[in-house]
């Protein structure tokens, strides 16, 4: 275990002076002002603040596009990806279409079986669509949270007489000249393609898509289809834009912040999908006081798992059918296979570590693991390589990648990393040091995937350590916490959490982690696995909580906590959930 160290936010006192004066709460003043924020008008969450799809790059034309499609008639299909990004971009492309025009039997879908088809908008995916409708072939597929490095499948579709547009929020290919290469589709929506100058580059596939049908909408208005009166509502898809934004772990810039507070408005006041309700109801979750972290860690891993382990066709359904029966039926099945993935991933946990203690073991004479992680074990399952691979990088903090042995017998690798290792990039100095090794490689810098030869991996593996060798500084492999320190006595209580809880947190603006001097009066363990304490802080006692941790505390530790509330047995009480102790 890499042992943090604990540091704390640096809190601009004009910026922070500044929100308090317009009315921000102080504590709520201090965090935004440690988070970048300057002023109250950035936490304006109005849909009018959002910014316009005109500066999306390929969004007026994506629009012109689909109004031509709709006007026409003709087939669409959504091409989809396996992850809730995907489900939640496939559902608001397949329910936003309907609203603006096109019949339903009309817009079809596919997604790819993770296990046969692998990612993307590959050839075999284009004769899929086209088998699922043999008398009345698509005229437009359109890819969400996928196909901008679908070279071979845009050429396969194109060729066969097929339009396509692309809605992807990935990094493009990098072709054997280093440069970027894009698909030659009729459209490219996507804030990460050359020359486009959208401020947030951090639009998660469902934003993008989300992004293409305000475009849509402009364009139909301009043909004089509606005002803005009587246009379709389309902010009754924010809820599927908030839970696939949060799942995706994109950061939470200004204009996603805005996105997803919208969604959770909608979501406490009851206005939301039924699939997004019978979720709720499966995961034991109230949508009444809904937060960030119900769609990362309750409803997002439900839908990824049917990703991860069945077919996400489950998952899609559920966030598409308007019967509440059916969605509590999706929804329970969706539950069962999320239990399924739990256990798979515990087994592949505890085989990921006794193979990592035989890496630290040779590693014994240096002291230290070796700056990048690669492992791979033949009973490792395809589906949850990546929740692995996560759970060891936050471990050792360490660039990691674990790899499992796909259906046509390669390796199928997903990898998460540090602050200061960007991991596509790093794939891509792999592939030119070593051509060949890679079959296929793409993602974003803290998360890619690879496809390669087993005969390769042991190349790969040290082909990777090299490149985090000569890119990692020592201090960069220790971690750091960042925590926005002592908490003042007055917020320990219940208003505080709720006041917490109702701001919207993640990726790039995190909730608030504090961090006291305390001392350690009982601990004790709870599950076998839970370190369950009671503490003096300041004079006064305090219930305390350390998941996941079995080690016993010194009796006068540094924590770094966030608070919140245990529910049991009717009665609530204060709590801190330790993070990290020293």
């Amino acid at each position: 275990m890499n042992t943090p160290s604990l540091s704390v936010r640096d809190v601009p006192p004009r910026a922070a002076f500044a929100l308090e004066q317009a009315g921000v709460h102080p504590l709520l003043a201090r965090l935004f002002a440690s988070r970048g924020v300057k002023s109250a008008t950035e936490l304006d969450d109005g849909l009018n603040r959002l910014l316009a799809p005109s500066g999306l790059k390929g969004a007026v034309e994506a629009g012109a596009l689909l109004a031509d499609a709709i006007a026409a008639g003709q087939p669409i299909c959504i091409v989809a990806d396996y992850d809730c990004d995907g489900a939640t971009a496939c559902a608001v492309a397949l329910r936003g279409l309907v609203m603006l025009g096109a019949a339903p039997a009309n817009v079809g879908y596919v997604v790819p079986d993770r296990a046969v088809h692998g990612y993307g908008l590959t050839p075999a995916i284009v004769d899929l669509a086209i088998a699922r409708q043999p008398g009345d072939p698509p005229a437009l597929l359109v890819t969400v949270d996928n196909g901008i490095a679908s070279i071979a499948g845009v050429a396969h579709a194109r060729a066969l007489g097929l339009r396509v547009l692309v809605t992807d929020h990935h990094l493009p290919a990098l072709g054997a000249d280093g440069e970027i290469e894009l698909p030659a589709a009729d459209v490219i929506v996507n804030p990460s393609q050359p020359g486009c100058s959208f401020e947030s580059k951090s639009l998660a596939g469902v934003g993008v898509m989300f992004y293409v049908l305000l475009a849509l909408r402009a364009e139909q208005r301009s043909r004089g289809q509606y005002d803005a009166a009587s246009q379709p509502r389309l902010d009754a898809l924010l809820d599927l834009v908030a839970l696939g934004t949060v799942a995706d772990v994109v950061r939470l810039d200004g204009n996603n912040r805005r996105l997803v507070a919208q969604g959770l408005k909608r979501v406490r006041a009851g206005r939301m999908q039924a699939g997004v309700a019978a979720l709720f109801v499966a995961a034991g979750r109230s949508f009444e006081q809904a937060a960030g972290f119900d769609f990362g860690f309750a409803l997002g891993p439900r839908i990824n798992a049917a990703g991860r382990l069945s077919d996400m066709t489950l998952g899609i359904e559920c966030l598409t059918t308007d019967d509440p029966a059916r969605a509590a039926e999706l929804a329970g099945q969706l539950d069962a296979i999320n239990r399924e993935r739990r256990v798979v991933e515990a087994d592949m946990r505890e085989q990921a570590e006794r193979l990592l203690e035989q890496v630290l073991a040779r590693q014994a004479d240096s002291g230290a693991a070796p700056p990048a992680l690669v492992l791979f074990d033949p009973e490792f399952h395809e589906g949850v390589v990546g929740i692995v691979a996560g759970r060891l990088k936050d471990q050792l903090h360490r660039p990691t990648f674990v790899l499992a042995r796909g259906q046509d017998g390669l390796l199928k690798g997903s990898g998460r990393s540090i602050a200061g290792f960007h991991l596509r990039d790093a794939l891509d100095l792999v592939s030119k040091r070593h051509p060949g090794v890679l079959r296929r490689f793409g993602g974003h810098a803290m998360a890619a995937g690879c496809t390669l030869d087993e005969a390769d991996l042991a190349t790969f593996a040290a082909a990777l350590q090299q490149v985090a060798t000569e890119w990692l500084q020592p201090e960069a492999l220790n971690r750091c916490l960042t925590t926005d320190g002592p908490l003042g006595l007055e917020y320990f209580n219940a208003a505080t959490v709720a006041k917490l809880d109702a701001q919207v947190w993640g990726q790039g603006f995190e909730a608030p982690l504090f961090c006291d001097e305390v001392d350690v009066l009982t601990q004790r363990l709870v599950g076998d696995k839970h370190l369950k304490l009671r503490l003096r802080h300041a004079g006064q006692l305090r219930d305390a909580i350390w998941f996941g941790h079995v080690e016993p505390l010194a009796p006068r530790v540094r924590l770094a906590y966030r608070l919140n509330l245990n529910e049991f047995q009717g009665q609530q009480r204060l709590q801190m959930v330790v993070e990290a102790a020293l």
